[in-house]
């Protein structure tokens, strides 16, 4: 091994914003004190159960626009949960947005978190 993950990265343009959302998703604690780093207006932290993502302001922050490969999604974050009807309706109401309109009978459905970021809600 050369590295283990600290932390995952997602551009934004509301550090606080994106953090709270995701938190709302997976719980854990916004801006919890780190030695490895520390937060400001331009960068945030959600520790969760053995996984830290981090939020970091850009000016003028330009989306993914998924699925078109002019601007591609970098990145993506799967969650895994019991009941994708309930998810789905859980994470839309917090400021999701469905992507995948699509999605039919799949196991799995796509969104987009406040920023723009794709994400997938995976069926257990």
């Amino acid at each position: 091994m050369i590295a283990k993950l600290q932390c995952v990265v997602l551009d934004c343009a509301d550090t606080v914003e994106l953090s709270r959302f995701y938190r709302s998703l997976l719980g854990g604690v916004v801006n919890q004190p780190d030695p490895r780093w520390s937060c400001d207006d331009r960068w945030a932290t959600l520790h969760t159960d053995g996984l830290v993502l981090a939020f970091q302001r850009v000016d003028d922050h330009q989306p993914p626009a998924w699925p078109d490969p002019a601007r591609p999604q970098q990145f993506h974050l799967d969650l895994g949960v019991e009941d994708l009807e309930r998810a789905q309706r859980e994470v839309l109401g917090r400021g999701a947005t469905l992507l995948d309109k699509g999605a039919g009978k799949r196991s799995w459905r796509v969104f987009a978190d406040p920023a723009g970021h794709p994400f997938c809600l995976v069926q257990d």
